[in-house]
C-alpha cells in the first residue's frame, strides 16, 4: 500500500471533461514559451557566482554540461506530459504513475525547486535594487539591511558589508506577490510578453554591446589550474582524497563540473513546456521540438552571455557578487545602459518569483486536496477565490530564507533538490514502460532505458559535485518529509481511504 497510486482513469476523465484550454500552441509558440520560462536568475545572477568560485571563464562548458542533463530530463518530462496531458507537475505524474509515498517524495522535494527558487530570486532582485539606488545616491535605507548576516556584499562603490542584519528588500518583494497572489490578480498575456520582451532585450544588448569590449586577457587561461587535479595526475594523491578535498570543485574540471550545478538553475523552468501539453496542437511533436528548441535557444544564449561576462570583468571581480551583470557593462563605455537594463532585470525577476510562488502554493494546494497535507493549504479564500492560508505560509517561509540565507546556499539548494526530482523523472520513464506499457502516449522517449539513465546519470554527476553542505541539507529536508508522511499523509491519504471503502464493500 505505500506505493498505491491515484488512479489514472480519474485523471484521465478531468482531461476530458475539461474544455476551457484550447490546443492553440505551435511548436514555435512552445519554444518561445520555454525560453521565456528559463531565462531568468540563474543567468543574470548565479553566472558570476559560478565563474568566481567554481568555473571560472570555463563557466560556458559548465553551461553545456547542465543543458545535457535537463535535454535528457526534458525528453522524460515530455512522455510524462503525452500520457497526462493536463496542467499539473511531477507530483500529479508520479502519483499516476509511482504510486503515493513516491509522489510525497518528488512534492516535499518541490519545495526547494519553487520555494528556495523564489528565495534566490528575491536576493538577486535586492542586490540589482541596491545597485540601482547606489548609482543615483539614493543610500536613505542602510546598506546592512540588503544583506544576510551570514555572507559578505561587496557594493558598486567599493564597500564591504560584513555585518548585515537582514535582507529587507528580498522579503518585501516576497510579502508585496504573495499579497498579489492572495488576491488573485494575474497578468494578463501582454504583460507577461512583455517582461519576456524586456529580459531577452538584456541579454541581446549585453551580448552585442559587450563583444566589441572584451578583454582577450580575462580568458587566459580559459581552464584555470586547480592543484588538487594536478597533484592527482601526478600521483601524490588519489581520487578520494582530491575528492574530499578544498580543492574539489574550485577551478579546473571539478570546478567547471561544480559550475554545472550551479548554472543547472538557470535552465530550470524548461518543465513549463512540458505542462502546456494540453494546449499544444499536435504534442507528439509540439512537445520535443518546444523543449528541445527552448534549451538549443537558451544555451546558444548562455554560453555566448556567459563569455562575454568574462571577457568583460576578471572572473574574481564576481566574488560575492549577485548583480554580475552590472559589474560587466561598467567595462564598457555604454556605464548609462546599467539604469535600463537594471530596471528590466528586476521587472524579469518579479514575474519569476510571481510564478515560482505560485507554482509552490498549486504543488501544496494539490498535495492537500489529496489528503497528505493539512486541509488549510486547499482552503479557499471565499472573495479571492485563492488557496490564501498556503500563499501566507509560504510568503512567511520564503521570506525567513531570502532576509537570512546567503544566495549562493540558496542556489546550491535548489539545484541539488531539482536535480533530485529530475532523476525521478527519469526513472519513472523507465518504470512506466513496465509496468504502465498500454497507457497511450503521444510521445515516447526514444531509447528507453538509455535515455533515462543517461539523465540520471548526468544529473547524479553534476549532484556528486555540489559541496557536501547541499547534501546534508537535501538528507535533513527529506528526511522531514518522509517524517511528516508516515506521521499525518499516510494516515490521511483521500486515495487510501477510498481504497479501504471499496475493500470494506466487497
Amino acid at each position: 500500500m505505500l506505493f498505491i497510486r491515484k488512479p489514472m482513469s480519474a485523471l484521465m476523465k478531468d482531461v476530458e471533461s475539461n474544455t476551457e484550454l484550447k490546443r492553440s500552441l505551435s511548436a514555435a509558440s512552445l519554444i518561445c514559451l520555454g525560453v521565456g520560462a528559463i531565462v531568468g536568475a540563474g543567468l543574470f545572477s548565479l553566472t558570476g557566482i559560478a565563474a568566481a568560485d567554481n568555473a571560472g571563464p570555463a563557466v560556458t562548458i559548465s553551461f553545456i554540461i547542465a543543458a545535457i542533463g535537463c535535454l535528457f530530463a526534458g525528453l522524460c518530462y515530455s512522455e510524462f506530459a503525452s500520457m497526462l496531458p493536463i496542467a499539473g507537475s511531477a507530483y500529479t505524474y508520479s502519483y499516476a504513475t509511482m504510486g503515493e509515498f513516491i509522489a510525497w517524495i518528488i512534492g516535499w522535494d518541490l519545495v526547494l525547486e519553487y520555494a528556495l527558487a523564489a528565495a534566490t530570486v528575491s536576493v538577486s532582485w535586492s542586490r540589482y535594487l541596491i545597485e540601482f539606488l547606489i548609482r543615483h545616491d539614493w543610500n536613505f535605507i542602510p546598506y546592512e539591511l540588503f544583506t544576510s548576516p551570514f555572507e559578505t556584499l561587496t557594493l558598486s562603490n567599493g564597500m564591504v558589508i560584513d555585518n548585515g542584519v537582514i535582507n529587507l528588500p528580498a522579503i518585501f518583494i516576497v510579502f508585496v506577490l504573495s499579497y498579489v497572489l492572495i488576491l488573485g490578480t494575474k497578468g494578463s498575456a501582454w504583460t507577461n510578453n512583455i517582461l519576456v520582451v524586456l529580459k531577452l532585450s538584456v541579454v541581446f544588448i549585453f551580448i552585442i554591446v559587450g563583444w566589441r569590449y572584451m578583454n582577450p586577457a580575462n580568458h587566459d587561461p580559459y581552464i584555470i589550474a586547480n592543484a588538487g587535479e594536478q597533484a592527482m595526475r601526478n600521483g601524490e594523491i588519489g581520487f578520494w582524497d582530491f575528492l574530499h578535498s578544498d580543492d574539489f570543485g574550485h577551478y579546473g574540471w571539478s570546478g567547471i563540473l561544480r559550475g554545472a550545478a550551479v548554472v543547472f538553475f538557470a535552465f530550470i523552468g524548461f518543465d513549463a513546456v512540458s505542462t502546456a501539453a494540453q494546449e499544444a496542437k499536435k504534442p507528439k511533436i509540439g512537445m520535443p521540438v518546444g523543449i528541445l528548441g527552448s534549451l538549443i535557444v537558451c544555451t546558444i544564449l548562455y554560453v555566448l552571455f556567459s563569455h562575454v561576462m568574462t571577457g568583460l570583468a576578471h572572473y574574481t571581480e564576481f566574488i560575492n557578487d549577485a548583480k554580475p551583470v552590472a559589474t560587466a557593462i561598467a567595462h564598457t563605455p555604454y556605464n548609462w545602459l546599467q539604469d535600463g537594463i537594471i530596471l528590466a532585470i528586476l521587472a524579469g525577476y518579479t514575474s519569476v518569483i510571481l510564478v515560482m510562488l505560485l507554482g509552490q502554493s498549486r504543488v501544496f494546494y494539490s498535495m492537500s486536496h489529496d489528503g497528505l497535507l493539512p486541509k488549510m493549504f486547499s482552503q479557499v479564500h471565499k472573495k479571492y477565490s485563492t488557496p490564501w492560508k498556503t500563499n501566507l505560509f509560504f510568503m512567511i517561509f520564503v521570506s525567513l530564507f531570502a532576509g537570512f540565507v546567503p544566495v549562493s546556499d540558496l542556489g546550491h539548494m535548489v539545484s541539488i533538490g531539482t536535480l533530485f526530482a529530475f532523476i525521478l523523472v527519469c526513472i519513472g520513464v523507465i518504470i512506466m514502460r513496465k509496468t504502465m506499457p498500454e497507457v497511450p502516449r503521444k510521445f515516447k522517449v526514444p531509447f528507453v532505458p538509455l535515455i533515462p539513465i543517461l539523465g540520471i546519470l548526468v544529473c547524479l554527476l553534476m549532484m556528486s559535485s555540489l559541496p557536501k553542505e547541499s547534501w546534508e541539507r537535501l538528507i535533513i529536508w527529506m528526511a522531514i518529509g518522509v517524517s511528516i508522511y508516515f506521521l499525518y499523509s499516510r494516515k490521511h491519504s483521500v486515495v487510501r481511504k477510498l481504497e479501504k471503502r471499496k475493500e470494506e464493500k466487497e
